[in-house]
């Protein structure tokens, strides 16, 4: 879960504190948050849940990846090494 902050302080370990704008942390590199008691945090957290897209009709349209055999993969013909 990549995290995205805004109007920061960063405080390195035998430095001087440096503001920052917007700063993008990769997921991997935290471990843990720690949020205060007074945060109220159903007006600030981000609605995720994914939207579902209405399907267009396909009438008489050829699939992608050709004549219905599905497109990506391994073997068949063509490309480098093919029959």
């Amino acid at each position: 879960m990549n995290t995205h902050l805004k109007a920061l302080k960063l405080t390195l370990k035998w430095k001087n504190p440096v503001s920052l704008d917007h700063l993008s942390v990769r997921g991997n590199n935290i471990r843990y948050y720690i949020l205060p008691d007074s945060l109220n945090l159903e007006t600030l957290l981000v609605e995720d849940t994914p939207r579902i897209k209405p399907k267009k009709p396909t009438a008489g349209k050829i699939p992608p990846g050709g004549r219905g055999r599905g497109g990506r993969g391994r073997g068949g013909r063509g490309g480098r090494g093919g029959r």
